[in-house]
Protein backbone atom coordinates (compact mmCIF):
# COMPACT_ATOMS: atom_id res chain seq x y z
CA UNK A 1 0.00 0.00 0.00
CA UNK A 2 2.91 2.23 0.94
CA UNK A 3 4.15 1.55 -2.67
CA UNK A 4 0.83 2.26 -4.63
CA UNK A 5 0.75 5.74 -2.09
CA UNK A 6 3.94 7.11 -3.41
CA UNK A 7 3.63 6.23 -7.18
CA UNK A 8 -0.24 7.82 -7.01
CA UNK A 9 1.22 10.72 -5.32
CA UNK A 10 3.69 11.38 -8.02
CA UNK A 11 0.72 10.33 -10.90
CA UNK A 12 -1.63 12.77 -9.31
CA UNK A 13 0.59 15.34 -9.38
CA UNK A 14 1.40 15.23 -13.12
CA UNK A 15 -2.63 14.80 -13.20
CA UNK A 16 -2.78 18.45 -11.82
CA UNK A 17 -0.02 19.42 -14.28
CA UNK A 18 -2.95 17.62 -17.15
CA UNK A 19 -6.01 19.50 -15.49
CA UNK A 20 -4.10 22.99 -15.74
CA UNK A 21 -3.19 22.36 -19.50
CA UNK A 22 -6.83 21.30 -20.20
CA UNK A 23 -8.54 24.35 -18.35
CA UNK A 24 -6.22 26.46 -20.30
CA UNK A 25 -7.70 24.05 -23.68
CA UNK A 26 -11.36 24.75 -22.35
CA UNK A 27 -10.86 28.50 -22.52
CA UNK A 28 -14.23 30.17 -20.68
CA UNK A 29 -15.29 26.74 -19.45
CA UNK A 30 -11.46 25.52 -17.86
CA UNK A 31 -12.99 25.73 -14.67
CA UNK A 32 -14.89 22.28 -15.42
CA UNK A 33 -11.72 20.53 -16.10
CA UNK A 34 -11.17 19.65 -12.74
CA UNK A 35 -14.54 17.71 -12.88
CA UNK A 36 -13.72 15.89 -16.22
CA UNK A 37 -10.04 14.45 -14.98
CA UNK A 38 -11.40 14.22 -11.25
CA UNK A 39 -11.94 10.61 -11.18
CA UNK A 40 -8.11 9.75 -11.87
CA UNK A 41 -7.58 11.12 -8.55
CA UNK A 42 -9.09 8.27 -7.10
CA UNK A 43 -7.97 5.51 -8.64
CA UNK A 44 -5.30 4.26 -6.31
CA UNK A 45 -8.43 3.92 -3.72
CA UNK A 46 -9.54 0.89 -5.47
CA UNK A 47 -6.70 -1.06 -6.91
CA UNK A 48 -5.19 -0.98 -3.03
CA UNK A 49 -8.49 -2.38 -1.63
CA UNK A 50 -9.09 -4.97 -4.40
CA UNK A 51 -4.51 -6.34 -3.78
CA UNK A 52 -4.67 -5.67 -0.57
CA UNK A 53 -8.29 -6.32 0.79
CA UNK A 54 -8.86 -4.94 4.23
CA UNK A 55 -10.59 -2.37 5.77
CA UNK A 56 -9.31 1.20 5.31
CA UNK A 57 -6.59 0.47 3.09
CA UNK A 58 -8.05 2.60 0.08
CA UNK A 59 -8.41 5.45 2.81
CA UNK A 60 -4.80 5.19 3.98
CA UNK A 61 -3.55 4.42 0.05
CA UNK A 62 -5.83 7.96 -1.15
CA UNK A 63 -4.04 9.90 2.00
CA UNK A 64 -0.91 8.95 1.54
CA UNK A 65 -0.73 9.81 -2.11
CA UNK A 66 -2.01 13.25 -1.28
CA UNK A 67 1.06 13.92 1.51
CA UNK A 68 3.35 12.34 -1.49
CA UNK A 69 1.97 15.20 -3.11
CA UNK A 70 1.44 17.87 -1.73
CA UNK A 71 4.69 17.61 0.71
CA UNK A 72 6.87 16.34 -1.68
CA UNK A 73 6.18 17.87 -4.81
CA UNK A 74 4.41 20.74 -3.97
CA UNK A 75 1.22 20.39 -4.82
CA UNK A 76 -0.71 23.63 -5.96
CA UNK A 77 -3.52 22.64 -4.41
CA UNK A 78 -1.98 23.04 -0.81
CA UNK A 79 -2.87 20.61 2.18
CA UNK A 80 -6.88 20.82 2.24
CA UNK A 81 -6.08 18.11 -0.70
CA UNK A 82 -5.78 15.83 2.08
CA UNK A 83 -9.01 16.20 3.30
CA UNK A 84 -10.24 16.15 -0.46
CA UNK A 85 -8.14 12.68 -0.25
CA UNK A 86 -9.96 11.54 3.18
CA UNK A 87 -13.01 12.01 1.77
CA UNK A 88 -12.11 10.42 -2.10
CA UNK A 89 -10.90 7.11 -0.10
CA UNK A 90 -13.86 6.86 2.51
CA UNK A 91 -16.58 7.06 -0.53
CA UNK A 92 -14.28 4.51 -2.48
CA UNK A 93 -14.56 2.71 0.37
CA UNK A 94 -18.04 2.17 1.04
CA UNK A 95 -19.09 -0.11 -1.98
CA UNK A 96 -16.17 -2.96 -1.22
CA UNK A 97 -16.82 -2.49 3.04
CA UNK A 98 -20.42 -3.24 2.16
CA UNK A 99 -19.20 -6.53 -0.28
CA UNK A 100 -17.39 -7.31 2.99
CA UNK A 101 -13.96 -6.63 0.71
CA UNK A 102 -14.88 -10.42 -1.00
CA UNK A 103 -16.92 -8.66 -4.22
CA UNK A 104 -14.52 -7.05 -6.98
CA UNK A 105 -17.06 -6.72 -9.66
CA UNK A 106 -17.25 -4.28 -12.53
CA UNK A 107 -20.49 -2.30 -10.57
CA UNK A 108 -18.72 -2.78 -7.53
CA UNK A 109 -15.84 -0.56 -9.10
CA UNK A 110 -18.04 1.50 -10.67
CA UNK A 111 -19.99 2.33 -7.42
CA UNK A 112 -16.62 2.94 -6.20
CA UNK A 113 -15.50 5.71 -8.52
CA UNK A 114 -19.02 7.40 -8.09
CA UNK A 115 -19.17 7.44 -4.29
CA UNK A 116 -15.78 8.57 -4.40
CA UNK A 117 -16.05 11.40 -6.39
CA UNK A 118 -19.81 12.46 -5.27
CA UNK A 119 -18.62 12.42 -1.62
CA UNK A 120 -15.40 14.87 -2.31
CA UNK A 121 -17.64 16.71 -4.46
CA UNK A 122 -20.34 17.88 -1.85
CA UNK A 123 -17.55 19.17 0.06
CA UNK A 124 -15.85 21.07 -2.43
CA UNK A 125 -19.07 22.35 -3.50
CA UNK A 126 -19.24 23.57 -0.52
CA UNK A 127 -16.04 25.03 0.04
CA UNK A 128 -15.79 26.88 -3.12
CA UNK A 129 -19.27 28.21 -3.27
CA UNK A 130 -20.54 26.21 -6.09
CA UNK A 131 -24.05 25.78 -4.66
CA UNK A 132 -25.41 28.97 -5.69
CA UNK A 133 -24.32 28.44 -9.14
CA UNK A 134 -26.08 27.37 -12.29
CA UNK A 135 -23.51 25.24 -13.22
CA UNK A 136 -24.20 23.05 -10.16
CA UNK A 137 -25.50 19.89 -11.87
CA UNK A 138 -23.10 20.00 -14.57
CA UNK A 139 -20.25 20.28 -12.36
CA UNK A 140 -21.53 17.25 -10.39
CA UNK A 141 -22.32 15.28 -13.37
CA UNK A 142 -19.40 15.76 -14.70
CA UNK A 143 -17.49 14.58 -11.89
CA UNK A 144 -19.45 11.47 -11.40
CA UNK A 145 -18.86 10.12 -15.06
CA UNK A 146 -15.39 10.87 -14.20
CA UNK A 147 -15.46 8.90 -10.99
CA UNK A 148 -17.31 6.19 -12.73
CA UNK A 149 -14.77 5.90 -15.49
CA UNK A 150 -11.78 6.85 -14.20
CA UNK A 151 -12.00 6.47 -10.64
CA UNK A 152 -13.88 3.21 -11.04
CA UNK A 153 -13.57 1.49 -13.94
CA UNK A 154 -10.16 2.26 -15.44
CA UNK A 155 -9.06 0.64 -11.60
CA UNK A 156 -10.96 -2.65 -12.62
CA UNK A 157 -9.11 -2.60 -15.83
CA UNK A 158 -5.32 -1.69 -13.80
CA UNK A 159 -6.10 -4.27 -11.20
CA UNK A 160 -7.31 -6.93 -13.77
CA UNK A 161 -4.07 -6.45 -15.98
CA UNK A 162 -1.53 -6.22 -12.76
CA UNK A 163 -3.26 -9.75 -11.61
CA UNK A 164 -2.72 -11.33 -15.14
CA UNK A 165 0.60 -10.88 -15.07
CA UNK A 166 1.45 -12.67 -11.51
CA UNK A 167 2.79 -9.69 -9.52
CA UNK A 168 0.51 -10.08 -7.29
CA UNK A 169 0.69 -13.47 -6.65
CA UNK A 170 1.92 -12.93 -2.95
CA UNK A 171 -1.18 -10.22 -1.64
CA UNK A 172 -4.84 -11.06 -1.17
CA UNK A 173 -5.94 -10.57 -4.54
CA UNK A 174 -3.44 -13.12 -5.82
CA UNK A 175 -4.69 -15.97 -3.15
CA UNK A 176 -7.82 -15.35 -3.98
CA UNK A 177 -7.21 -15.82 -7.62
CA UNK A 178 -5.04 -19.35 -6.65
CA UNK A 179 -8.03 -20.37 -4.60
CA UNK A 180 -10.78 -19.84 -7.51
CA UNK A 181 -8.19 -22.14 -9.66
CA UNK A 182 -7.49 -24.88 -7.02
CA UNK A 183 -11.00 -27.32 -7.66
CA UNK A 184 -10.20 -26.53 -11.17
CA UNK A 185 -7.05 -28.05 -11.17
CA UNK A 186 -8.22 -30.94 -8.33
CA UNK A 187 -10.81 -31.90 -11.42
CA UNK A 188 -8.12 -32.82 -14.15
Amino acid sequence: MVVLGVVFGFLYWALVQAWNGLAVLMGPAGDLAQHVLLGGWLLVAPISIAIIRRPGVGVLAEVLASVVEVVFLGSPVGPLLVVAALLQGLGSEIPFALGRYRRFGWARFAVSGLLGATLVFGWSAFRFGWYGQDLLVLRLALQAASGVVLGGLLAKVVVDALRRTGVLDGFAIGRAAAAEREPVARRA
